[in-house]
Order: structure tokens, then C-alpha cells, then sequence
């Protein structure tokens, strides 16, 4: 029954007294009360606990007296004692395995509410000794009659997970909680849910949510009568799904429609994030299409109804829909317009999406609103609603003259911060439309002297300069400027300095003067590089080449882009998938923001049907796959942009790396030496490095033992009778270039490259596009960790700024002393690549024939040996088809890639090539190859003891043989 508020204030009164104690034995008389014979003191008793423990005093004494009152009958007794179990049960372990008897005779007790309440606390008690005690109770629980206790128990399982997780799958709870995905009960499914939802996110690789046709059914049926938070959990959990096609995709938003009327804010947001999804899967030629964006506008429209904190989210929501998908909203211009009692963090918002939204159609009536906005009296709302009249005049072409006398309008008002903003933007519509609205130029040199800000100064400067063949007193202007030349900002010094070169190369007799005036003072008196730079550039140009100088300084500026505040279209996508969430309100991917990353995978929309990219494409790095003993071995595109942004971008470090525990080749298996860096992420084995950072230096060469304990047979011996014909040496195989990174995923910025080998040295050959409209410099490179170590030997070297539409070739050396991670596909090498504009992130997978070194030829006796001393099993063997070479050519072109023939033999009419490569980490492989003189097609067989290269192996053997 529910108590009246009247009600609820006695009791917090008569609770109060609790809290006003000032008794000196005040422990040692709660002792004696907690063990008490009458139940009423007892609940007494501990109610002062809890409250002495709320306000921070220590009561931990009071551990056994307390945990001996579990013993009751009394719902509200066993809460409060539950309470303070969970409190203290980390500091004083030892006592809390008292707990555990109670615990599990609690998890059998016939109120479904205590059972529950057990399994809950047990839940909390985050001890190590405790929780396998509590593993039966928390079986019996998953498999309650009652939901309540099931749900509860679901939950459990998670928090247990977060203590000890090895205990959880080895008792087969995992398990259990995928057979709670097809509960009964939609609560239960939520919880069950929510529960994998949270471990998979602790574990990326373990693939727990295993998501079929059938599970993705039951979950859609229980969204319908779960709880609100039992629905996002459901939600978020769809939206992790990847439909086998569009019509699975269809049938699904079809489903999940509905829940855009939901009363939650969050579970319609939840609801929009799955639709933006799967509508990536639909084709726009579709009907269902055209109506699901239809459906998707009023929900949106609604949460804007609701107060501020809540639009505020919803409209930084809607602001990465509108970038996805303006015609979404493009009917729903009013709804952003500002009303005067609007925060101003809203106002900012609103005014961000009406320029978005800014079309032909509806541009008077945006313009109308802005005009508005401007005579407002708050400034920063002020500055942001006149600079967005000039993105509107960028926008939309048709608008530019309307907007350019609006803006008139606004400096003839002579406030002086509206009349600095107008300038600003006109000098941007100069540069979107040259030769077009010039004739404004004399308004706005009227209001030279109220320029007090240093964006609106440097503008000012930057259209005198530019436009000083139609000004007549340009010189007077700018030598005003000149007078207090120190006092003003680095920006607007810089611009002055350019506008008077530009201004002598338009009148040379007139301003010579007023030029060496300002190189003097930005060369000699000037204590700022850059400007002391730039003057120096200016100054030799003008007296060595003139008419150089008059091409650069004068040359034709690229027009500017009409929005440069758009998010990167493959961020924009990964925000996509994260709306709702903190990411959205942020505009930044979790790795971003969330300390440590744990569990933050990078997601991505799904591939339109049709199209030509693949689910798995190479930028967005496969995640999952299995993992190795250290948890998160495989990194997604996730943890890389972490990696990859805590590293320095600087040259590596020159000269040999620090050696720290150098890896020793086994003396007798001379195939096991680097078996250890391959399969584990600690590079070296050593137990000290934990993979982080370190570099580890291979040991020497040491010369081959010639016993490695297995007698040699006399069957095999006999095939190495022949002497072995080695090829001569014809060069190791090089890939033609690929694109590696596309132009439109880096800002403009084109990678294409490849790999080779030369005497010992790896490489990255690269070429560098410039396919922006501006100048890229200050290049630097990183690797993330890999498999075999990899890593640049030298900074990247562009020598020169890449120029708009140039291209640049590099060499870039690599080494294998990086720090080592084993990787998914092994071969996959994930690069960071920083400019002046941003740093940008691809994946590639490299041929491994780069790794194969050039001391891989075995001693026979030694080949003999180890060969029968690999176990079987871990031979693999393959088809190398459609390959007509004779065994000598062959021969010769693998050994080109330091692939080396130890002996060839002649058996019934087929030739047996047997050959030995080693790879930079000190893996060695064998090889047996099979030629026969009539058949196209040759078959390979491969021995290691690292069974997991011998897949990219023949793909070095089928990739070197066919080139």
C-alpha cells in the first residue's frame, strides 16, 4: 500500500533519530541491542547501524553481531542487513563467508522477494573467496518458477562475470543466460539480454550475442511488453545485428516502428538508431522507404516539446541525422526556429540545424528568422545568427544576394559586434563568389575604424588587400594599420603583411614605401617565427623574381567549400550507430572519451544492398575472431584510434632498440623460437614487457645443431641423395600499388601503396595525392601493434608541402623490432597518418614474403630431422593451380623471395622440390612442393610449428609463382 506524503514525512522524522547520537560506549551498547531476544530492538539496532554508516563512521565491529540478525523472518530486517553486507563484505572477507549458509538457504525460501533479494546481494558482494559459493544458489535462481527471481538472477551472472569470468563460463551460466533469450517472460529476455549485452562489451571478441533470425524474432516480441529500460536494452541490442538481406531488414523496421510513439525519450531515440541502421540495407527506390522517412519526422519533432535538457539532447541527436539524412526533416523548418525563452545552449543548436536544413525552398523564410535573431540582445547568440546568414549565402547560391544586403542592413544598424561578424562573413562570400558583390567594399571601409576584434581587423585587411586596384585609398587604409603594428594579434599582423605585398605588386610605384616599411618590422622587429618567416619568403621573392613573386602572392585562390563544419562522413556513420548515447551528445566516438576504452568497439552502418563494398571492407578492421589468453588480443577500429592517438606522432626512435629480454632461439628446436611471440601478445615471453611498447631483439644466429634427438630414418634420408638445384636469384616479388586509403575517407588526403623487400630491408612504398583544395604538410606515420613487429625505421619524409592535385612518392623503411600483437587476419597492419588537417586511419594486409629472410636455407641433416620431429598434424596442405612452371623455374623464382631449395628429387616422372624459409620473428617453415611435368597444377605441402601461418604461406608461394 502506498503511504500519503504526510506520511512519508513522520517517518523521515522519526528516522532522524537515528542519526543523533552522541552515546561515548555507543559500539559496545549496539552490540548488546543487536543481540537482543526481542525482534523489535534488533530492527532497531540495526537501522543506528546503517545510519552510523551512512554518515561514515566505522561499524565493520559490528560485522558478526550483525550478520548473526540475517536469521529472520522480517523483509525489511534482511534489506537492511543485506545493506550492510555489501558494504563491508570487501573489507572484512574472512567474516563474510559467515553470510554464505544464510545466502544459500535464502535462494530456497518460499517468498519469491527474498529469493531474489539473495541473489541480488550476492550479486554485489564483489569478493573472490565468496563467489563460488555462491555459484549453486545462483543456478537454481536462473531456473526460478518465478520471473521476478529469474530477471533478478540474469543480472547476476553479468556482475559476477566483472569479478571473476573464468568461474562464469566454466559453470555454464553463459549458457544458460543465451537459454534466457527465449523466455517466457519479456522481462527476462530484457534482463537476459542486457546481461550478454554487457559482457560482450567487456569481451569484443567472444561473440556471445550470437543474433539469428530466431533469437532477433523472440526479442521483437518481447519488445512489445517489457518494461521501458527492458525495451533500449532490446533496441541497442537489434541494432548490433547485421539482416541477411533487405528484406529481413524491412520486416524488422517494421517491427520496430511502433516504438517511435513511446512516451521515452530514449527508447525513441533507441528506435530511430535502429531504423537509420537498417535503412543503409534498404533501397530508396522502394515505397516502404519513403514511408519509414515519413514516420521518422514526427518522433523527432516531439522531443523537442519536452524541457530544455532533454531537447538539448535530442538536438544534437538530430543534428547527425540531418548531416545522414536532411530529407528526413526538410519539411519541419519551423520547429528549429528559436523562441525567445529558449537557453542559449538550445538557441545554438536550433540555429546549427535551420542552416542544415537551408534549401532553395525555404531560405526567405530562414533568412527572415535570422534577420530576427540579430537585433536580439544576447551577443553570443547575436555573433552565431550573423555568421549564419553568411553560411546560408555559401549554402545556397540563389540566396547570396539576398543575404549580402541583409548583412548591408546589419552594419547600417552600427552595433559594433554585428557590424564585425557581418564583416567576417562577407569576406568568405567574396571568396565563394568573386567579382559579384565588390560594390559593398565602400560600406564596409566606412566602418574601419570600429574594428576592435582581431578576426573582423583581419578580414578587413584581407579585402583591402585583395581588392586594392578598386580602392583608390588603400595605401592610407592599410598604413593605418600600420601604425600600431606590434599591439595587434599574430592574425591580423600576418594578414597585414600580405595585404601591402599584394598591394605593391598592384601599384608598385606608389607603395614601395609602405612595403619595406612592413618587411622591416616583421623581419627585424619581430619576435614571432611565422611572421618573421613569411616576411623573409616575401622579401626574397620580391627581390630576386618579381614576377614569381606576382604568380604566388597573386595567384587564383580555390573557391571555399559551402560547409566545412560537416563531420567526416565515416565518423558521421559510427556516430550514427551510437545515437542515444553519450557519443551523440558529444559528436565524439567513445574511445574518445571513455577512460581506458574497455570494451569500446568501433562501429560501423551497414553496406547498402547492391553495392559494391564488402561487409568486411579493410577499413573497417574485422573485430572478433578468436581471442588469445590476454583479453582484447585482436584490437577493433576502436581501441586502434586509442592506441594509435596516445602514441606520438613524431620520428621513431633511431638507432637499436632497448633490449629487453632478447628472445633465445631454443638450442635443439630450432623451429620454436619465435613460436611464443606469434601466439602470445607479450613479445619475448617475458613476463615483464606485457606486450605494451617494448621492443624485443632477436638473439644471433647460432649454428644449427646437428642432433635434434630423432634418429634419422633411412626411407627419408635416402630422398636427399641428389644434390639440391638452386635457382639463381631474380629479385623478391613486388605487389603493383593499391589504394589504401581513399580521398574521400581522409579530408582529400589519397594513400596507395605496397610492400617490398630489397637486401635485407622491408619497405612501404607510398604514394601521397593531394586531392584537397588547400596545401598538406607536416606528415607523420604510426603503426599499431602487429604481429610480427613491424614498424617505420625513419620518419616520413615529404620534403616539400603537398600542393592541391600533386602527388609525392615515398619510400618508407620498416623494421621488425615494433611492439608485437597477434592480429586478425595475421597479417593485418593497422596506420595512422597524421597531416596539418587531421589524422587518419587505415588498415592493410601486408604479403608475407617481405618477412622471409635471407639466411632461411636449412642443412639437409637438419631439414631431415626436424621434419619428422613436427607432429603431423600440423601439416597443411594445398593446391597451387593453373601454375605451368618447370621445377628449376621455380625453384629460381621462389628463391628470389628467399624461399630456398634444400634438395629436389625425381620420383616416378614428378619433380619434389624441398624447401626451407624463416620468417623475421624466427619461425622456421618446410615445405615439400610437387611438380608434375603434365598437370598445371602443383601441390604443396606445409610443416611448422606454428600451424597458424602455413594459410599465408601459400598464399606468399601462390602469390610469388603467379607474378
Amino acid at each position: 500500500m502506498r503511504r500519503g506524503p504526510c506520511c512519508w514525512l513522520e517517518t523521515t522524522m522519526t528516522d532522524s533519530k537515528y542519526f543523533t547520537t552522541t552515546k561515548k560506549g555507543e559500539i559496545f551498547e549496539l552490540k548488546a541491542e543487536l543481540n537482543s531476544d526481542k525482534k523489535e530492538k534488533k530492527k532497531e539496532a540495526v537501522k543506528k547501524v546503517i545510519a552510523s554508516m551512512t554518515v561514515g563512521k566505522d561499524v565493520s565491529a559490528l560485522f558478526p553481531d550483525v550478520v548473526n540478525c540475517m536469521q529472520t523472518d522480517n523483509l525489511e530486517l534482511k534489506k537492511l542487513v543485506y545493506l550492510y553486507l555489501m558494504n563491508y563484505a570487501k573489507s572484512q572477507p574472512d567474516m563474510a563467508i559467515m553470510a554464505v549458509n544464510t545466502f544459500v538457504k535464502d535462494c530456497e525460501d518460499p517468498n519469491p522477494l527474498i529469493r531474489a533479494l539473495a541473489v541480488r546481494t550476492m550479486g554485489c558482494i564483489r569478493v573472490d573467496k565468496i563467489t563460488e559459493y555462491l555459484c549453486e544458489p545462483l543456478r537454481k535462481c536462473l531456473k526460478d518458477e518465478d520471473p521476478y527471481v529469474r530477471k533478478t538472477a540474469a543480472v547476476c551472472v553479468a556482475k559476477l562475470h566483472d569479478i571473476n569470468a573464468q568461474l562464469v563460463e566454466d559453470q555454464g551460466f553463459l549458457d544458460t543466460l543465451k537459454d534466457l533469450i527465449s523466455d517466457s517472460n519479456p522481462m527476462v529476455v530484457a534482463n537476459a539480454v542486457a546481461a550478454l549485452s554487457e559482457i560482450a562489451e567487456s569481451h569484443p571478441s567472444s561473440n556471445l550475442l550470437d543474433l539469428n533470425p530466431q533469437s532477433i524474432n523472440k526479442l521483437l516480441t518481447a519488445l512489445n511488453e517489457c518494461t521501458e529500460w527492458g525495451q533500449i536494452f532490446i533496441l541497442d541490442c537489434l541494432a548490433n545485428y547485421m539482416p541477411k538481406d533487405d528484406r529481413e531488414a524491412q520486416s524488422i523496421c517494421e517491427r520496430v516502428t511502433p516504438r517511435l510513439s513511446h512516451a521515452n525519450s530514449a527508447v525513441v531515440l533507441s528506435a530511430v538508431k535502429v531504423l537509420m541502421k537498417f535503412m543503409e540495407m534498404l533501397s530508396k527506390d522502394l515505397d516502404y522507404y519513403g514511408t519509414l522517412l515519413k514516420k521518422l519526422a514526427p518522433p523527432l519533432v516531439t522531443l523537442l516539446s519536452a524541457e530544455p535538457e532533454l531537447q538539448y539532447v535530442a538536438l544534437r541527436n538530430i543534428n547527425l541525422i540531418v548531416q545522414k539524412r536532411p530529407e528526413i526533416l526538410k519539411h519541419e523548418m519551423k520547429v528549429f526556429f528559436v523562441k525567445y525563452n529558449d537557453p542559449i545552449y538550445v538557441k545554438l543548436e536550433k540555429l546549427d540545424i535551420m542552416i542544415r536544413l537551408a534549401s532553395q525552398a525555404n531560405i526567405a523564410q530562414v533568412l527572415a528568422e535570422l534577420k530576427e535573431y540579430a537585433t536580439e540582445v544576447d551577443v553570443d547568440f547575436v555573433r552565431k545568427a550573423v555568421r549564419a546568414i553568411g553560411r546560408c549565402a555559401i549554402k545556397v547560391e540563389q540566396s547570396a544576394e539576398r543575404c549580402v544586403s541583409t548583412l548591408l542592413d546589419l552594419i547600417q544598424t552600427k552595433v559594433n559586434y554585428v557590424v564585425q561578424e557581418a564583416i567576417v562573413v562577407i569576406k568568405d562570400i567574396f571568396r565563394k563568389y568573386p567579382n559579384k558583390y565588390e560594390s559593398v567594399i565602400a560600406t564596409l571601409c566606412e566602418n574601419l575604424d570600429s574594428l576592435d576584434e582581431p578576426e573582423a581587423r583581419a578580414a578587413m585587411i584581407w579585402i583591402v588587400g585583395e581588392y586594392a586596384e578598386r580602392i583608390d585609398n588603400a595605401d592610407e587604409l592599410l598604413e593605418s594599420f600600420l601604425e600600431g603594428f606590434h599591439d595587434e594579434s599574430t592574425q591580423v599582423q600576418l594578414q597585414l603583411l600580405t595585404a601591402i605585398v599584394k598591394l605593391f605588386l598592384k601599384k608598385p610605384t606608389e607603395t614601395q614605401e609602405l612595403v619595406q616599411q612592413v618587411l622591416s618590422l616583421a623581419t627585424q622587429d619581430s619576435d614571432n617565427p611565422d611572421l618573421r618567416d613569411r616576411g623573409y619568403i616575401y622579401w626574397r621573392l620580391l627581390s630576386t623574381d618579381p614576377v614569381a613573386a606576382k604568380e604566388v602572392v597573386l595567384a587564383e585562390k580555390p573557391l571555399i567549400s559551402e560547409e566545412t563544419d560537416l563531420i567526416e562522413p565515416t565518423l558521421l556513420d559510427e556516430l550514427i550507430c551510437y545515437i542515444g548515447t553519450l557519443a551523440s551528445v558529444y559528436h565524439k566516438p567513445p574511445s574518445a572519451f571513455v577512460e581506458g576504452s574497455r570494451g569500446v568497439t568501433h562501429k560501423s552502418l551497414l553496406p547498402r544492398t547492391g553495392s559494391n563494398e564488402s561487409v568486411e571492407s579493410p577499413d573497417t578492421a574485422p573485430s572478433g575472431g578468436p581471442a588469445a589468453d590476454q583479453p582484447s588480443v585482436i584490437p577493433t577500429q576502436g581501441d586502434l584510434l586509442g592506441d594509435l592517438l596516445n602514441l606520438d606522432l613524431g620520428p621513431p626512435v633511431s638507432g637499436p632498440p632497448m633490449a629487453t629480454a632478447p628472445v633465445q632461439m631454443g638450442a635443439v628446436d630450432l623451429l620454436g623460437g619465435g613460436l611464443d611471440i606469434l601466439l602470445r601478445s607479450d613479445v619475448g615471453g617475458s613476463p615483464a614487457m606485457g606486450g605494451t611498447g617494448g621492443s624485443f631483439t632477436p638473439a644471433p644466429n647460432t649454428a644449427a645443431p646437428t642432433n635434434v634427438g630423432a634418429p634419422l630414418g633411412t626411407g627419408l634420408g635416402d630422398l636427399f641423395d641428389l644434390t639440391g638445384g638452386v635457382g639463381t636469384l631474380s629479385g623478391s616479388y613486388v605487389a603493383p600499388k593499391t589504394v589504401w586509403l581513399p580521398a574521400m575517407k581522409a579530408k582529400g588526403l589519397e594513400i596507395s601503396g605496397t610492400f617490398s623487400r630489397q637486401v635485407g630491408s622491408i619497405s612501404m612504398d607510398l604514394v601521397l595525392t593531394n586531392k584537397a583544395l588547400q596545401v598538406m604538410s607536416d606528415f607523420a606515420i604510426q603503426f599499431n601493434r602487429n604481429s610480427f613487429g613491424l614498424a617505420p625505421a625513419a620518419p616520413l619524409q615529404v620534403h616539400a608541402p603537398l600542393a592541391p592535385n600533386q602527388s609525392v612518392e615515398i619510400s618508407l623503411p620498416l623494421n621488425t623490432v615494433g611492439s608485437v600483437m597477434k592480429m586478425d587476419p595475421l597479417n593485418n597492419l593497422q596506420v595512422a597518418v597524421k597531416n596539418n588537417i587531421d589524422v587518419f586511419y587505415f588498415s592493410t594486409l601486408y604479403p608475407l614474403h617481405i618477412l622471409f629472410v635471407e639466411d632461411g636455407k636449412m642443412e639437409r641433416q637438419m631439414f631431415l630431422a626436424t621434419w619428422k620431429d613436427i607432429p603431423n598434424e600440423n601439416e597443411t596442405q594445398f593446391q597451387i593451380k593453373d601454375c605451368s612452371l618447370n621445377a628449376d623455374a621455380v625453384s629460381s623464382k621462389l628463391q628470389g623471395s628467399n624461399i630456398f631449395t634444400v634438395a629436389k628429387r625425381n620420383v616416378e616422372g614428378q619433380d619434389m622440390l624441398y624447401q626451407s624459409l624463416k620468417l623475421t620473428n624466427g619461425i622456421w617453415v618446410l615445405a615439400e612442393l610437387r611438380i608434375q611435368p603434365s598437370n598445371p597444377n602443383l601441390t604443396l605441402s606445409l610443416k611448422c610449428r606454428a600451424p597458424e601461418v602455413s594459410q599465408y604461406i601459400y598464399q606468399a608461394y601462390e602469390t610469388i609463382l603467379k607474378n
